[in-house]
């Protein structure tokens, strides 16, 4: 088998790869519908800064963004975590571990931080299997963000104001069942090429061998 032609051995067992891709599938599911459905719930805010007439517009805008980018950091602190919970808001705290360790990392999986680029908009987005807490979070981080930002920066002509309200998903946006499908098909389908191929190199190497002898 002197030219063995892989592309087309691939074409030709494209049931293999396809049976990897659907059990790819499968376990993308299992694993998706083992994990809690969470809804979010995200609210904007905008940075607002004096820094006087004599600074041009587009300096303004980059000391926002940095300080917003300050603030997306800060959201994932145990200081502020503290704050959240005791700021009056209804937050349930029973998902959230005593250990500080622990407590941190389902801190950082229930809370999303977003600047958008050139501007000083912060996006603070919140996951909870209860639609009705993920607007609590949400609310409790932009009350604390609002009353307290004067905490967490070094200006003191700093102000950040609330523009978009609460706006909370209808359905479970976690996991995404729709990417982690796409996702286990195609992995599955690789694995699945990788097994033809082995299995095609076996052949021809088993081939080679008896033309040798």
């Amino acid at each position: 088998m002197a030219s063995f032609n892989y592309t087309r051995e691939l074409f030709r067992r494209w049931q293999t790869i396809v049976l990897f891709g659907l059990l790819g599938l499968v376990l993308a599911l299992i694993v998706s519908f083992v994990q809690p459905l969470r809804y979010s719930s995200t609210v904007r805010l905008l940075i607002l800064q004096d820094l006087g007439s004599s600074v041009d517009a587009y300096t303004a805008s980059r000391s926002e963004e940095r300080i917003a980018e300050n603030l997306s950091t800060i959201v994932y602190t145990s200081t502020f975590f503290d704050q959240v919970f005791s700021s009056g808001f209804q937050v349930d705290t029973k998902n959230f571990p005593k250990d500080d360790i622990k407590r941190r990392r389902e801190w950082a999986r229930t809370v999303d931080a977003a600047v958008s680029h050139g501007t000083g908009l912060l996006t603070i987005t919140a996951y909870h299997t209860d639609v009705t807490q993920a607007e609590q979070l949400v609310r409790a981080i932009a009350f604390v963000l609002t009353q307290h930002v004067k905490e967490y920066t070094s200006g003191g002509s700093v102000q950040m104001r609330l523009v978009d309200a609460p706006l909370s998903s209808q359905w479970p946006v976690k996991p995404n069942i729709l990417a982690n499908i796409a996702s286990g098909f195609f992995l599955g389908g690789l694995v699945g090429v990788a097994q033809v191929l082995l299995h095609l190199e076996r052949i021809r190497r088993r081939h080679q061998f008896v033309h040798e002898e």
